[in-house]
């Protein structure tokens, strides 16, 4: 994915790490307004018993991005762009950027052949654990803007902007408040992103040993689709606890808000906003991993021409 069939990296770190950053920052710029639809969906509660009358506010991914840019108006639809690229350019450079090394560290140095789905799977692991426990903060900010929807009259937003979010938060909650979540956000983004590289990284390699097929834009497409579906299917449920938790300070951990959405909501919440969160990581993984790709081989480029 980063390197060749080998994993065996051929650009610096660095160089790894800036491309990273530049695909995931433009996939976000593009997939944003899903990404916002899909909080607002995962946020919204059931009605409480016995209120028949109350009906949900969001309906479905494009009711729900229509809602906000009717209600809110469009630029609605990026609120939480800045801490989103904060977020990818810290969390997007280190998974993928370290992802390379890590596998290489996992197989030996001298290992030969194809790298095993398993290595493949406990790299991404890593990268995408440690990534976010540095970006976390990011992360909850970004939550934090996308979740307040149309305040009425009169009434203040909790916060004027990225930065001032962050100052707020730890102004008002303390530094550790910037980790809220942590537990649900490493575990969503250790899952999600092993199914995200590692099945890139298989998919496009069982694509090339069929007669025919090249490292072209088409296989990098069916690549990042299946890792975006791979994604959704298996990091859907941390996702929504994730949200909920940042969204909401009541619950007091993890397994609380996986209780009392359990109780709640029913099972199937913790799939609430599927269709938007495969069409935003479907979609984001492919601008994602299309953009990476052209990118690698600029920086390729351009550090053979330093050599």
């Amino acid at each position: 994915m980063v390197a060749d069939s080998k994993g065996k990296s051929d650009i610096s770190f660095a160089g790894t790490f800036a491309a990273s950053a530049f695909a995931a920052c433009f996939a976000e710029i593009c997939t944003i307004p899903l990404d916002t639809a899909k909080v607002r969906l995962q946020l919204q509660k059931s009605a409480v018993a016995g209120d028949g009358m109350a009906l949900p506010k969001y309906k479905g991914m494009l009711g729900t991005v229509s809602t906000i840019a009717r209600e809110e108006g469009l630029a609605a639809l990026w609120k939480g762009i800045v801490p989103g690229l904060h977020r990818q350019c810290v969390y997007g450079g280190l998974r993928i950027g370290l992802y390379e090394p890590v596998k290489n560290l996992y197989v030996g140095s001298d290992f030969v052949g194809d790298v095993p789905l398993t290595k493949k799977i406990l790299a991404a692991l890593t990268t995408g654990a440690i990534g976010i426990t540095v970006a976390n903060p990011t992360d909850l900010v970004k939550v934090r803007l996308q979740a307040e929807g149309k305040l009425p009259a009169g009434v203040p937003r909790r916060y004027s902007g990225a930065l001032n979010a962050y100052s707020t938060i730890l102004r008002q909650e303390g530094v550790g408040a910037l980790w809220t979540g942590i537990g649900p956000n490493i575990a969503r983004n250790a899952i999600i992103n092993a199914a995200e590289l590692a099945s890139y990284d298989q998919v496009k390699e069982t694509i090339l040993k069929i007669p025919g097929f090249t490292d072209n834009v088409v296989t990098q497409l069916f690549a990042g689709l299946g890792a975006g579906f791979f994604a959704v299917c298996i990091g859907s449920p941390v996702d929504v606890v994730k949200s909920r938790m940042m969204g909401d300070s009541t619950y007091k951990n993890t397994l609380d808000c996986f209780i009392k959405t359990l109780k709640n909501d029913g099972p199937l919440a913790f799939y609430k906003g599927f269709i938007p969160n495969f069409g935003r990581l479907g979609s984001w993984n492919v601008i994602m991993f299309l953009t990476l790709e052209q990118a690698k081989k600029f920086v390729r480029s351009l550090e053979s021409s330093r050599a």
